[in-house]
């Protein structure tokens, strides 16, 4: 019984998972047949049958986890760390309005392939006008590679923007409701 509620969780897993290249490769890397890493990986969970393959999987990858069993369903319940950054209103706010639709074109192209390439699960804008501006949560081993993905973004590159990363742990699979 215990399997059946684990198997649609580990299904769903295949919407979430991404996989980061050796610690030498960049944001924009695919294999040779052009498939991404969250493709591979989503691929690779079809066949994926326990939980120890998953933690075995995520803990070659670098990243962390730890697990508990939830006492109501006896399921065992895979936390992993994702980095949130949240994007920040920057020093560099001058730029007149066709600088400012460009960037904003490459910004969101940006955080398009991120999450394409499986770097970063959601991302999004606060809607109201204040410091913080929006956030995007990365499914990377560590915080140094989301600082660095996050520093890609033009709008952070331009100044407009700034990332602060904080560390979050989530429940691995558990889609936003």
């Amino acid at each position: 019984m215990k399997n059946r509620s684990i198997l649609p969780l580990l299904l769903m897993l295949g919407l979430l998972i991404s996989c980061n290249e050796k610690k030498n490769s960049d944001a924009h890397d695919h294999d040779e047949m052009g498939t991404s890493h969250l493709e591979a990986h989503s691929e690779a969970l079809e066949e994926r049958t326990s939980v120890a393959e998953l933690k075995k999987e995520l803990t070659d990858d670098g990243f962390e986890i730890f697990d508990y069993v939830d006492a109501k369903t006896g399921d065992t319940i895979l936390m992993q760390k994702y980095f949130m950054a949240f994007l920040k209103s920057g020093p560099n706010r001058s730029q007149n309005q066709k600088e400012t639709d460009s960037l904003q074109q490459l910004h969101l192209a940006h955080l398009g392939r991120m999450y394409e390439q499986g770097y970063a699960d959601i991302s999004g804008p606060f809607e109201d006008a204040g410091e913080l501006r929006g956030v995007t949560i990365y499914n990377v081993p560590t915080e140094q590679m989301a600082d660095s993905l996050a520093n890609l973004d033009p709008m952070v590159k331009a100044g407009r923007l700034v990332i602060e990363i904080h560390p979050w742990w989530a429940g691995k699979g558990f889609p936003l409701r």
